[in-house]
């Protein structure tokens, strides 16, 4: 059988891998990432927080900060970012509850005229369709049952990731000289520069991630703002820009930060059309956002074409869900910096580049 190989020999080797080899690489990986998740995932937001982070704890480290207070400081400010924006869910689902009562009656008046509707269209009376409904409901039943066990997997897992994210980022940073010299001593010595290379411009590419995504939240808050604004819906710039904030938390962030806006347009207008126009706007910016805009603002940063941006994003998704869309982006980065850097793998590095460099 054909042995896996190993990262420090594909970087100091000249060999050409076979295909084969390459597979079972890439199979061997995948199953790794993917029994391994509930590790990796909070190990690799820490990973990235803590590339954010360093700048800032070494100039705080530079002006006579005690490296453990630059870190708290830095995860501090970091933690009021995520609160504020957890607060932005949880305000958009109080303004919601708030106005039940008045959706509850125009929900209700709405289903009335629908099955007024039915009744004089189709001729189906009324106790036709309270059967269906009630047949309707009772086979979702075991459906909405396991949606719900789902939702509440998902809750635990990601208060479990809150948790550790903070600590993993603090060992991280704390014990980066530590790691970067058990890093220099998997490789032989005459590879030490190169890996601080790679070391630095993962950094670097990690801080251009970050940019790329604020240039995401950007255009996709005035695309929603845009949209809203289009179809009359009140506040649209409030609405758009608080959606866009949101889509950071991936499909729940965008169907919370829309019931607002659904809710303010059905009550205003007193009619179905505008709550399906504002469902409309988002879902148009969320496809241009996932499939055009992600991929181009955020892969021309890092240097790599969208079609491999797309992949990833698809791959992430299978492999970790929703964490795996936004992660798995920053991984192909360091890929490609390690391809570009490893003569045997100098097709991968072709491969995942714009091609800014390729002449043809």
């Amino acid at each position: 059988m054909i042995p896996f190989p190993n990262i420090p020999t594909l970087i100091t080797s000249k060999k050409t891998f076979s295909v084969l080899e390459i597979l079972q690489l890439i199979v061997f990986a995948s199953m790794l990432l993917y029994f391994g998740k509930t590790l990796f995932i909070p190990l690799s937001f820490s990973l990235l927080n803590s590339f954010i982070l360093y700048p800032v704890c070494k100039w705080m480290e530079t002006k006579g900060i005690n490296k453990g207070l630059s870190i708290s400081i830095s995860l501090f400010f970091v933690t009021i970012l995520a609160g504020a924006i957890i607060y932005l869910l949880v305000a958009q689902l109080m303004e919601f509850f708030n106005e039940w009562q008045l959706l509850k009656s125009k929900l209700i008046d709405a289903v009335t005229q629908i099955s007024i509707f039915i009744t004089e269209r189709f001729g189906i009376s009324d106790e036709k369709q309270a059967g269906f409904l009630k047949t309707t409901i009772d086979n979702s039943g075991s459906e909405a049952f396991s949606l719900l066990r789902n939702t509440a997997y998902s809750l635990s897992e990601s208060f479990f990731y809150l948790l550790m994210i903070p600590v993993f980022s603090a060992l991280i940073l704390y014990h980066r000289k530590l790691l970067s010299k058990a890093l220099y001593h998997i490789f032989p010595k005459e590879k030490k520069n190169v890996i601080h290379e790679i070391l630095v411009e993962t950094i670097h590419a990690y801080y251009n991630f970050i940019k790329g995504m604020i240039v995401v939240y950007l255009i996709v808050g005035i695309l929603n703002s845009v949209g809203l604004a289009i179809i009359g819906i009140p506040h649209p710039f409030l609405f758009g820009f608080i959606a866009s904030i949101l889509t950071f938390i991936p499909y729940v962030g965008i169907m919370i930060s829309s019931l607002l806006p659904i809710t303010v347009s059905w009550i205003t207008y007193n009619s179905i059309w505008y709550p399906l126009g504002v469902i409309l706007v988002f879902s148009i910016a969320q496809v241009l956002e996932a499939y055009i805009i992600f991929p181009f603002a955020v892969g021309s940063r890092l240097k790599i074409n969208t079609l491999v941006i797309i992949i990833m994003i698809l791959v992430g998704g299978i492999l970790w869900g929703a964490a795996g869309m936004i992660l798995f982006i920053p991984f192909i980065s360091i890929v490609k910096l390690i391809a570009d850097r490893t003569p045997s793998l100098k097709t991968l590095s072709v491969l995942l580049g714009d091609g800014e460099d390729t002449k043809i």
